[in-house]
């Protein structure tokens, strides 16, 4: 059988020295590339363990040293042998320990009796890659925590049937006021004003019957200051405990549909002041043309007609002197908003 050729770099603990040579011609029927280092004593181990220059990938551990054995061997073996997997070897008379030592912290148990070559590489493998499974799992789980906790928006966890908080981020006890543990005794009808509740089970509905994971929704929130906010919701299917669950993203366009509904009334504005121009003011201007033209015809007729004429052109002048007063009303309400 072809050796393995990554390099491992591996301690065993074991004040047998019979012991140690069998169990290191094992590793070497199965490994090329070996470096192990024995410790006949706990303190030669600690001293191992402390020492920066040394990184072990795996500690093969015999219960009885002279120095310490036992739990407290075990126990204080794993905690300086920090994220390296620690497989205990035990004899007949100490296999229901060596059980024990599993609950303890310890990745294996090896009965010395029972050791070969392909038995020892397969706890090797097994244990080195199972500890680096649970690191990798672990830096999974406290990045995802990172990025929940740390994210600006609000975002709430939910369960899919009774639509329980069960939990928030730190984000969504800032904008809603609340303490964490008011938000997880809340469901998702206490964000809602009362005018929103009734609408909260039909959209839940349509949205996991759609089954849409980029759905997005506008509705409003209640915050414990009773202001309500407009949010826009991003929903979507998480695990928790094995078990789906709701998860919303929370983004407060408040703002925005202000600055939207303001925009959008000045565009009324203008469309009304577009339609006066075009229309109303029109016709005095037009009335006005006409007037002037009547003057020009009859300047040679009499004086009575001319001054009923300047009556005429006075009340239109005066009409459209009023219109453009109201557009410019106008437009000078719309420059207040802004």
């Amino acid at each position: 059988m072809a050796k393995d050729e990554e390099h491992y770099h591996i301690l065993v603990v074991e004040d047998n020295i019979g012991d140690f040579v069998l169990i290191e011609e094992y590793l070497f029927d199965s490994l090329l590339n070996l470096n192990t280092k024995h410790a006949e004593s706990f303190k030669a181990a600690s001293n191992y363990l402390e020492n920066a220059e040394y990184q072990f990938d795996i500690v093969f551990l015999d219960l009885s040293l002279p120095d310490k054995s036992g739990e407290e061997l075990v126990l204080d073996i794993i905690n300086r042998a920090v994220g390296i997997p620690v497989v205990v070897l035990t004899g007949f008379s100490n296999l229901e320990f060596g059980i024990r030592s599993l609950a303890l912290g310890a990745s294996d148990y090896l009965l010395k009796d029972d050791l070969s070559p392909a038995i020892l590489y397969k706890s090797l493998l097994y244990n080195i890659q199972r500890v680096k499974f649970i690191s990798e799992l672990k830096e999974s789980r406290s990045k995802f925590s990172d990025l929940f906790q740390l994210n600006p928006s609000p975002i709430i966890v939910y369960d899919l049937e009774t639509l329980k908080v069960l939990d928030v981020n730190q984000a969504t006890i800032s904008k809603y006021g609340y303490t964490r543990e008011e938000l997880l005794s809340k469901n998702l009808f206490d964000f809602r004003p009362k005018e929103e509740a009734d609408k909260l089970p039909q959209a839940e509905e349509g949205f996991w019957e759609k089954n849409i994971s980029n759905d997005q929704r506008i509705t409003r929130h209640i915050k414990k200051n009773g202001e309500i906010i407009d949010v826009e919701i991003n929903p979507a299917i998480v695990k928790i405990n094995s078990k789906d669950a709701g998860l919303v993203l929370v983004n407060d366009i408040t703002e925005n549909l202000k600055y939207i509904r303001k925009i959008e009334e000045q565009n009324d504005a203008f469309k009304e002041i577009a339609w006066v121009q075009s229309h109303v003011v029109r016709a005095p201007l037009a009335r006005l043309l006409g007037l002037v033209n009547l003057l020009e015809v009859s300047e040679d007729e009499g004086e009575s007609e001319t001054n009923d004429l300047l009556e005429y052109i006075q009340a239109a002048a005066l009409e459209l002197d009023k219109i453009v007063r109201d557009i410019n009303a106008k437009a000078e309400k719309i420059s207040s908003r802004e």
